[in-house]
């Protein structure tokens, strides 16, 4: 079973509804829930199918950073998780730019971690190779 997990810390100087929104214009959670971890305010959304990843899977077509998204996608693989950190205030603005997990941002970023599915079939599926700026192969959502 596929279990898609995003956080995001909630910083003293950010307002919670846009850091939901934030979450909510990249992603399509079948729950949120808030968990203190110590002095830190968490956001942490998950949905247990790829659907949950569809927006995200329409703005990189959108934006054309296919390349950009496989060649990141593709050093956050670990076995079988996939991990990668979005910017929250570009997702905010319903966009995405990839970011490090610290320090490039500098309201932290938005985690994605994709787990119980072969993260291969996931990166094909999202960011499938192009050739002068066009997918090379459209593959259908890996069934997880």
């Amino acid at each position: 079973m596929v279990i898609i997990t995003v956080e995001a810390e909630i910083r003293p100087t950010e307002s919670e509804r846009k850091v939901k929104q934030a979450i909510l214009n990249v992603f399509t959670p079948d729950h949120m829930e808030i968990e203190k971890r110590g002095n830190i305010r968490v956001i942490v959304a998950k949905a247990y199918s790829l659907k949950s990843l569809q927006k995200l899977h329409r703005l990189l077509r959108t934006q054309r950073i296919l390349d950009a998204a496989r060649s990141i996608m593709e050093k956050g693989v670990r076995g079988n998780t996939l991990t990668f950190h979005l910017n929250k205030q570009v997702a905010l603005q319903g966009k995405i730019s990839f970011t490090e997990a610290y320090g490039e941002s500098p309201m932290g970023p938005i985690t994605v971690t994709i787990e119980g599915i072969d993260p291969r079939e996931v990166i094909d599926w999202l960011a499938p190779k192009t050739s002068h700026g066009e997918p090379l192969w459209e593959k259908e959502m890996p069934k997880g």
